[in-house]
């Protein structure tokens, strides 16, 4: 471990202003992604820590949205707990504070975790419940979701038979992730494993759908990220959260048409409104969508784990 010679700086300095990174003066960064600066503890230890970033379209947009960041990583640790009975995670059980210190714990602002390194699948484990954004389209021309051929007659936002296991690869930043048939998944990770991250993705969507709608949330479709660690397959990154699901309101669920959500299709529909082409740069979000997007994220981490995000 680092004790307390690690300190926290992060690009504002104002505390209660979004975090669009962040740097840990005495850890090796480790790998930067979309959303997440990882960094490392030596001893086979990462520290995840979520900025307030968002992208759409694989692109990340250049306005970061207050608070998200927490939620992201409360909404991941609460699933990860929830679900440890169905496939083992990534998480240590170790305290951002014994890595950090106390007083630098708090500067992450509940962003950070302490996980396992591994070993991430070149693959992304995508499961689909309800017909919606580019399985409609691709429904609309093909009757089928991502070559998987589904009943005719179904409707935008329709419910599926049954959920369908639609991977994708994983394209570095600024590239596009690319919906892949179930035995391309096989030649990526080999058959062995492809099956058990199917298998292992649905039993997951399945259980976060059972719960989530006990608490008024449908979870249309969502993306789980694996990774072997120790030589065991586990569930890593982040899990059930509106950055990697499509979440809708039960009480006003009407199939045949797009749904009210809780998560960044809104961002998502603004900049198709906007006349973006999904190419960088993104335009900068405006206040009012900056704001709106803060309220569903947080309103889907008040309804799904039923603690509101606490406020600096």
């Amino acid at each position: 471990m680092n004790g307390g010679s690690v300190t926290m700086a992060v690009d504002e300095t104002n505390p209660t202003s979004p975090m669009r990174s962040v740097r840990v003066e005495g850890l090796r960064p480790f790998a930067s992604g979309k959303v997440r600066e990882i960094f490392d503890l030596g001893n086979d230890l990462l520290l995840f820590v979520a900025t307030d970033r968002i992208s759409a379209f694989d692109v990340i947009l250049p306005t970061p949205i207050p608070g998200k960041g927490r939620v992201l990583t409360k909404l991941s640790e609460h699933w990860m707990r929830t679900t440890e009975h169905i496939i083992p995670n990534h998480l240590t059980g170790i305290s951002v504070a014994e890595v950090v210190g106390a007083e630098r714990a708090r500067d992450l602002e509940e962003r950070a975790l302490v996980v396992c390194k591994g070993q991430p699948l070149k693959i992304e484990a995508v499961v689909r419940g309800y017909l919606a954004g580019s399985g409609w389209s691709e429904y609309q021309k093909k009757g089928s979701v991502c070559g998987i051929k589904l009943p005719a007659g179904l409707r935008m936002s329709d419910r599926l038979p049954e959920p369908i296991f639609t991977p994708s690869t994983k394209a570095d930043i600024g590239e596009h992730d690319l919906n892949i048939s179930f035995e391309e998944a096989c030649n990526i990770v080999g058959r062995d494993l492809a099956t058990r991250v199917r298998d292992a993705a649905i039993a997951l969507y399945r259980e976060g759908t059972r719960v989530a709608e006990e608490r008024g949330i449908i979870v249309a479709d969502t993306k789980f990220e694996f990774g072997i660690i120790n030589g065991e397959l586990k569930l890593i990154d982040e899990v059930l959260t509106p950055d990697s699901s499509r979440f809708w309101d039960q009480a006003v669920y009407a199939p045949g048409a797009a749904q009210p959500s809780y998560d960044k299709q809104y961002v998502r529909d603004w900049l198709d409104a906007s006349g973006w082409d999904h190419n960088p740069p993104a335009p900068e979000l405006p206040p009012d969508v900056v704001a709106k997007t803060a309220e569903k994220y947080e309103m889907a981490l008040a309804r799904l784990t039923g603690a509101p995000l606490k406020r600096n």
